[in-house]
């Protein structure tokens, strides 16, 4: 078990395969049609080492333990390789069933894979849309109330309302400095009263575009906290929209680039000479055993007679 970056250990899907390989469905899968059963329950086979026999029973449970005496899976932790062993009365049976359950292996690996990498982009697909909709409400806001309030910057129509009053305060002070000077040298020039009616339009001039940009509930001033609260969150949902696009883009890379897999170190072999059953050590194992068995119970009829005696 490898990852594709290099040759590290495969992590958590080592132990997962691991697992699946001695599971019941492994069994399931490898037993379909009794093809399993059948290759342990021939004829030539042992009494004491075939399957279906008064010793090892019939159920699937019993089959389950049978497998997992004739199935084994070892991982090294230090080189992350792991040997998969399967036991059988032919070399065919061995290598074909070796050859499929590591099948089954890649199979379980390259699912997980795919289901890691839909999840990734799923969920980071879910964060895209969740922005996006976020975004247009925020924008649809944000129209809405410029629409409503009849503003399109609050802060920028105020700057061109105060060069207004500021252009209107410098004509009002001109106009009021030339109604002195009429007054003090020509008090009965026509002009004072010309002057004086264009000092007070002025004035009111003023007064109304003071109102529109702070004073009353329709001024620029009022309109301006509602307008930058709905401004902040349209800014904030385009800045979380481009966070969660560039999220998305990230998760498509990881995803092509991070995967687990099945690397075969050394291929299914068919074994040339049979390993087991180790015929001598079974011989002398059972002449041992035997004299043990006839030792204690020679010496059990001895002090049977000496009793009887």
């Amino acid at each position: 078990m490898l990852k594709s970056t290099g040759f590290n250990g495969g992590g958590d899907e080592v132990f997962v395969a691991q697992d699946y390989v001695v599971s019941r469905d492994a069994l399931k899968a490898l037993n379909r049609g009794d093809t399993f059963q059948t290759a342990y329950t021939r004829s030539q086979i042992s009494f004491f080492d075939k399957f279906n026999s008064p010793v090892t029973g019939s159920s699937f449970e019993d089959l389950y333990k049978y497998y997992k005496k004739k199935v084994s899976v070892e991982h090294d932790t230090t080189s992350s390789i792991t040997t998969l062993t399967v036991r059988a009365f032919t070399p065919q049976d061995a290598r074909r069933f070796n050859e499929q359950l590591l099948e089954m292996a890649e199979a379980m690996v390259n699912q997980l894979n795919i289901r890691g990498r839909q999840d990734l982009i799923r969920f980071a697909q879910a964060e895209v849309d969740d922005a996006k909709q976020k975004a247009r409400n925020a924008a649809a806001a944000l129209s809405a109330y410029r629409n409503r309030e009849g503003v399109i910057d609050p802060e920028r129509q105020a700057q061109v309302q105060l060069q207004m009053i500021s252009k209107l305060q410098d004509a009002l002070i001109e106009t009021n400095n030339q109604l002195l000077q009429l007054r003090a040298y020509t008090p009965q020039n026509p002009q004072i009263e010309v002057l004086s009616t264009r000092a007070k339009g002025l004035s009111r001039e003023i007064d109304q575009q003071l109102g529109k940009v702070a004073g009353n509930s329709k001024s620029l001033s009022s309109t301006a906290a509602e307008y930058q609260r709905l401004a902040l969150e349209a800014q904030f949902s385009d800045k979380n929209l481009a966070s969660a696009m560039a999220s998305l883009e990230e998760a498509r890379n990881e995803a092509r680039r991070k995967q687990a897999y099945v690397e075969r170190i050394v291929e299914p072999n068919l074994p040339d000479k049979a390993i087991e059953p180790r015929r001598f050590r079974g011989i002398l194992a059972t002449l041992v055993v035997g004299l043990i068995i006839w030792g204690v119970a020679s010496m059990l009829l001895a002090g049977i007679r000496e009793h009887q005696d």
